[in-house]
């Protein structure tokens, strides 16, 4: 069996005298404690040294792909025929297998094999020394550093992140400049910061002026409108500021340069941000904006990193904090982190910025990979994507959530909302009830000693059998809680502690029957009673009956 071993030197290949040694792997690296021990196990025999450096870099160049070069092929073609080669990669030891057709062995004992080869290295080559081995591992690896360099396919993305990290430096600056002209400016002018709201604004005027006097005298139509003119102007007459010296006004004015020359140079870093995110993230750009685009893009590392990324990820990335602490204290999740400052974010509401940032998230993980590993670098499925996205809006916003974005074609059937109309289907149900003035109570109307309800049908027939019986068991319990009392009475009237007969108790209720009845009559004819009485009515006020008739007793 052969060891392959790669140097920077070159290749080289070495024979296992006894491979009856590695079947104990733990053993093994005893093997090779000292250079003749080692020389027992393994001895050189072929070594293919690099001619230069260039050579080198190409072949170390393919080993990290797992692929051997040409030089490589050669040499084991000449070397190993009928041979197992050892090999520390199991890719590179599939792809020589399949170009050479030699059996190539990946295993522990091969790799603890190698580690005994290279503490042994110098002593089993012979002239290689530490002198020369040295330099060579040191040039190899800075030619590979230049090389991944120039050859990397994310190298662009460090010019975007270096001018979006820039841009944020210029705006912090920017903004504590103008901050502090100001202040400064504020002690001979103080009504200025008021009526100019706009820090660039504000130092071109402060510079053009210098001391408010002659703002009655200058012209500012080039950098103002008219009508801000004319209310500045007329401050400036009746201004409560104090006085400055030139001395002080030079140095003023030296802060007005400075944020003047601040914003310039903001501008033209804006326009190079823009142009160099159209050119590498087109897709990307059409969705969430040039800043948004390149922020991400700086907080993931590379465009190739964020291309990595899921939707869910995307949707979060920069509010990892947060993120973090509602996990560990068991709150709501964040919906949104860098992504919430795109514009379709900010035009949704309130309610529907969660949802619009989940598919935003989502579309944008598919530009940004379209980006990063497609061939055609346009941006059409970036604004394909957005419009999608303003359709899902629109429909959000338009209370109809049912259709996804994109699902129907043509313009979505907007339809009147009807209360009556059932869902799923054409019938409509049954209107409400109107208003019933019969039901109402007049005040001041005497009620009758025991109300009669007459039940009528829809039709105008009369009610069930079952009801009427219901009704005369009622006003026979009535009847005779009526008829004790009275006899009560009588016999406290009388002195009497005995009751009265049962003759004269069936007496006096036929008496009473004959009088309900006349009195129902009366009722009728008079139009005391309303016929039409719904069938669900309760009965009103039963006490308020009873303690009527205990009155009238008690009068007899």
């Amino acid at each position: 069996m052969l060891v392959l071993f790669e140097t920077p030197a070159g290749f080289a290949l070495f024979k296992v005298l006894d491979e009856g040694k590695l079947s104990k792997v733990e053993d093994l690296w005893k093997e090779f404690s000292t250079s003749d021990a080692a020389r027992k196990v393994v001895t050189l025999k072929a070594f293919s040294k690099f001619e230069n450096i260039t050579e080198a870099l190409a072949a170390t160049t393919l080993l990290i792909d797992s692929k051997p070069s040409k030089g490589l092929r050669k040499f084991l073609h000449a070397h190993c025929e009928g041979e197992t080669l050892a090999v520390a990669d199991t890719k590179l030891g599939k792809a020589i297998q399949d170009k050479l057709k030699i059996e190539c062995v990946h295993n522990n004992a091969v790799m603890e094999l190698m580690r005994g080869v290279r503490h042994q290295l110098m002593e089993l080559i012979a002239g290689l020394g530490p002198q020369d081995l040295a330099p060579m591992s040191l040039g190899l690896s800075h030619s590979m550093s230049r090389h991944k360099l120039k050859f990397s396919p994310d190298k662009v993305d460090i010019m975007l992140i270096q001018a979006i990290g820039n841009m944020d430096d210029l705006d912090k600056e920017l903004n504590i400049s103008a901050m502090r002209l100001r202040e400064w400016y504020g002690w001979h002018f103080p009504e200025l910061a008021k009526i100019l709201q706009d820090n660039i604004l504000y130092a071109k005027t402060v510079k053009m002026m210098r001391d408010r006097t002659n703002a009655a005298k200058l012209d500012f139509s080039e950098i103002m409108s008219e009508e801000l003119e004319i209310q500045f102007k007329e401050a400036a007459m009746i201004s409560m500021g104090t006085e400055v010296c030139e001395l002080d006004l030079n140095m003023i004015v030296e802060q007005c340069d400075q944020v003047i020359s601040l914003a310039k140079l903001r501008a033209e870093l804006y326009d190079y941000l823009k142009s160099r995110m159209n050119a590498v993230a087109p897709n990307l750009t059409a969705l969430v904006g040039e800043l948004v685009g390149a922020r991400l893009i700086a907080h993931a590392g590379s465009l190739i990193n964020l291309a990595k990324q899921p939707g869910s990820t995307t949707q979060i990335l920069g509010a990892e904090k947060a993120l973090f602490r509602a996990l560990k204290q068991k709150h709501a999740t964040p919906k949104f982190g860098l992504i919430y400052h795109a514009s379709l974010i900010g035009q949704a509401s309130a309610k529907h910025k969660g949802k619009i940032s989940r598919s935003l998230a989502a579309k944008t993980a598919l530009a940004v990979r379209c980006d990063a590993f497609g061939d055609d670098q346009d941006n059409s499925i970036g604004l394909e994507n957005r419009a999608k996205l303003e359709l899902r809006l629109m429909n959000l916003e338009g209370k109809e959530l049912g259709r996804s974005a994109g699902s129907a074609k043509g313009k979505p059937k907007m339809e009147l909302y009807n209360k009556d109309r059932k869902k799923g289907a054409g019938a409509l149900i049954t209107p409400a009830k109107t208003y019933n003035p019969s039901a109402d109570s007049v005040i001041g109307q005497k009620e009758p000693m025991t109300p009669i309800k007459v039940q009528i049908g829809v039709a105008g027939k009369e009610a069930p059998v079952a009801n009427e019986e219901k009704k005369e068991k009622k006003t026979n319990k009535r009847e005779k809680k009526a008829d004790a009392e009275e006899t009560g009475l009588q016999n406290d009237a009388f002195g009497c502690a005995e009751p009265v007969s049962r003759d004269a108790e069936i007496k006096l209720r036929k008496k009473k029957m004959k009088q309900h009845a006349v009195t129902e009559d009366v009722e009728l004819q008079s139009g005391g009673v309303k016929a039409n009485v719904k069938k669900n009515k309760k009965r009103e006020h039963p006490g308020h009956d009873e303690e009527t008739e205990k009155r009238g007793k008690k009068k007899e």
